[in-house]
């Protein structure tokens, strides 16, 4: 039990009205945002950006960040970007939606319900459902925007985003085109635990025993965040998350991820769900992006090849090949770790030595272009 409830703590943490209103960045009245510039990365001279908000069709608002190129001259393709679980748009998803503005697209990153700026209480709580609908809810924002042609919106999920972002693209047919970079399936590490360690009757009794328990006792409990200060004996890629969450590179007040983590009870519905069960008939563009060396690697060669092919290890289920494969591909960076894909594995600030890039921007670009046409 201590080792499925320690493997789902440690995922959620350290990864990781109703009428779709669109708000512009004049109307921020429901929510407490910054107007600062409080991102882990410096502001691209090639990009506009501005802060809006939008309501997603369970009635919550999502706080945003738009990038759209300052040479824009007609309506472009968007991309939505999100991730890593737990974390905020000022980190991984910001930057990742800035790289794309530079390269042409209107870009926007924003906070999942219950994180970071937007509504939703207690904060850091998840849900399968509503977090498949703020994907939506942001294809729903792109789709109305006057310097965006709405025939032509994909969308990034970054870490537990990756899973996400493929829930939703088996979801939502106006979703052209997928990337999910360095992904988890948080549906699967929570249930079955890390390298499905636990994926038996028993662990998932007692964890649901423990999360029953948990309920009633201190239903606003944290669990979580990165270890801080760090044991010399934790496992390369807990080292790795310290290094992006808890130091200059990646830090931030507001996410789960920098700090406490998240609600023990938060991501309870997780474990009992199934992400990727209709990827295999996803018909639009994906692209899976993972680090050689990513001890998250398995997930994304995994939900590679059930969405190909209909079945791959880890699936309790076998599907019908996809109707069409030759869109789908599979990207392994040679030498990057998970968290490489969440900034390149630099810090892009004046002052801290040469820049190395594990993050095929362009590559990332063409492939977008390619597909949203």
């Amino acid at each position: 039990m201590k080792q499925i409830i320690f493997a789902a703590a440690l995922a959620v943490g350290i990864l990781a009205g109703c009428n779709n209103k669109q708000n512009n960045n004049e109307d921020m009245t429901t929510l407490n945002m910054t107007q600062e510039w409080d991102k882990v990365f410096p502001l691209s001279e090639k990009v506009n950006h501005h802060k809006v908000t939008f309501e997603t069709q369970y009635g919550l608002t999502l706080a945003a960040d738009l990038y759209t190129p300052k040479d824009a001259k007609s309506k472009l393709a968007a991309i939505a970007v999100s991730g890593p679980f737990g974390a905020t748009k000022e980190q991984s998803s910001g930057l990742y939606a800035m790289k794309m503005a530079e390269r042409g697209f209107v870009a926007l990153a924003f906070d999942p319900s219950y994180t970071g700026e937007s509504s939703g209480e207690p904060h850091r709580t998840a849900s399968p459902d509503i977090n498949t609908e703020d994907f939506m809810a942001a294809v729903d924002f792109l789709s109305k925007q006057d310097n965006v042609d709405a025939e032509k919106i994909g969308i990034i999920g970054i870490c537990g985003w990756g899973g996400i972002a493929l829930n939703a693209a088996a979801a939502d047919t106006r979703i052209k085109a997928t990337v999910a970079s360095t992904m988890y399936d948080m549906t699967r590490v929570s249930g079955n635990g890390y390298f499905d360690s636990e994926d038996k009757e028993e662990s998932r009794h007692a964890a649901r025993e423990a999360m029953a328990k948990q309920r009633l006792t201190d239903p606003a409990a944290m669990a979580g965040g990165v270890i801080d200060p760090l044991p010399d004996d934790v496992p390369q890629f807990v080292k790795d998350y310290y290094d992006y969450y808890k130091t200059e590179r990646g830090y931030h007040k507001r996410s789960g991820n920098s700090n406490d983590g998240w609600r023990v009870i938060g991501t309870q519905a997780y474990a009992n769900s199934r992400f990727l069960y209709y990827i295999n008939e996803i018909r639009s563009a994906v692209l899976v992006m993972h680090g050689e060396k990513a001890h998250s690697r398995y997930f994304g060669e995994a939900a590679y090849k059930y969405m190909v092919e209909g079945k791959a290890e880890g699936y309790n289920v076998t599907g019908k090949p996809n109707p069409n494969p030759d869109n789908k591909q599979l990207l392994i960076i040679p030498g990057a770790t998970h968290c490489d894909l969440y900034d390149g594995g630099y810090k892009e600030l004046k002052g801290k030595g040469e820049a190395k890039n594990l993050i095929p921007w362009d590559k990332l670009a063409d492939f977008f272009k390619a597909n949203l046409k």
